[in-house]
């Protein structure tokens, strides 16, 4: 019998992925689960056919130079790859996939969480409640935004858009999209398509932002683009940090441009942006939109599927390069 190839997988995945994995493959974990750095990853690629890395393992063109021969295949465990140099480790002959589709809903559910927590203002609220400074109500105490029938604009309608799009047509909103081509009309399933990013953010009562991180997308939102939403609106951010300016954000808030911002991803990951403190307007989870038990386990699953197909030569489902 064949010795089975050997897999690294640089941060703790769920105990059924690990599981499977140990059947199939010999498995190199990462007992302290702490990110590995160039140098912990370039010296790890002599040692293991494949990795499962994540967005905390950075394969930039320096990096993968380095890589040594033996590695063939980064089964990655996560949607976005914005952390490969895919071209470079298309050249180098390294097979790269990544787990499409299984985290949609998850993704979708913390982007609601975000959109309702930001226009009811739950960061003020529950330090209201929870400090035993609440001793006041009045018909004008606390007051926020309502979703039912507001204009919902969401930019990138891929799984994850019509994920979201779905759970938002529940609260009785009317969506809108902006996407690089527009969806089959069954898919829109009543959604309007916008041909421009101006014209999808100038209707956005709420704006969803579900597109990858890309050149041309980093700050995406910034202050010429969110001074065309209308007064009063509110920011989702459940994609990638880089979309949003940061600095922008702030003084689209300080000015009463935007009602408010949830944000599931920041510019500096982990640790976000310590200015957003000072603003109760922004309602933040860390990066936690795929975290569910069950997305986990189907993330890991998907990911070791990629990996059988590669070692009985086939090509994998989600192969990238």
């Amino acid at each position: 019998m064949s010795e089975k190839p050997v897999l690294w997988l640089p941060r703790k995945v769920s105990d059924a992925t690990v599981a499977r994995a140990r059947r199939d493959y010999e498995v190199i974990l990462n007992e302290a689960d702490t990110p590995a750095s160039a140098d912990e990853i370039v010296a790890m690629s002599a040692r293991v056919d494949a990795m499962m890395p994540n967005h905390s393992e950075v394969f930039s063109t320096d990096v993968v130079a380095r890589l040594d021969p033996r590695l063939r295949i980064l089964a990655n465990h996560s949607v976005g790859v914005d952390h490969c140099d895919l071209k470079a480790l298309g050249a180098r002959g390294i097979m790269v996939t990544n787990t499409p589709d299984v985290l949609s809903d998850a993704t979708a559910e913390i982007a609601m969480l975000l959109m309702l927590g930001a226009a009811r203002r739950a960061v003020e609220g529950d330090r209201l409640v929870r400090s035993g400074a609440w001793n006041f109500w009045s018909p004008s105490f606390m007051v926020g935004k309502q979703l039912t029938g507001a204009r919902l604009g969401i930019i990138g309608m891929g799984r994850v858009g019509q994920s979201f799009a779905r759970k938002a047509r529940g609260f009785d909103m009317q969506v809108h999209y902006f996407n690089r081509t527009r969806l089959a009309v069954e898919d829109e399933a009543g959604a309007i398509y916008h041909d421009t990013i101006e014209s999808v953010l100038a209707i956005s009562d709420f704006l969803s932002l579900h597109c990858p991180s890309t050149p041309e997308t980093r700050h995406l939102m910034n202050d010429h683009s969110l001074s065309l939403l209308p007064d009063g609106a509110v920011l989702v951010n459940t994609a990638r940090g880089a979309l949003v300016d940061e600095g922008a954000l702030i003084r689209a808030l300080e000015s009463g441009k935007l009602m408010a911002a949830g944000l599931d991803c920041f510019e500096v990951e982990p640790g976000g942006n310590a200015e957003f403190a000072a603003h109760e307007s922004i309602f933040m989870s860390p990066h936690i939109g795929s975290a569910t038990t069950r997305t986990r386990d189907a993330m890991g699953f998907r990911a070791l599927d990629n990996l059988d197909a590669f070692f009985r030569g086939d090509t994998p489902k989600d192969a990238l390069t």
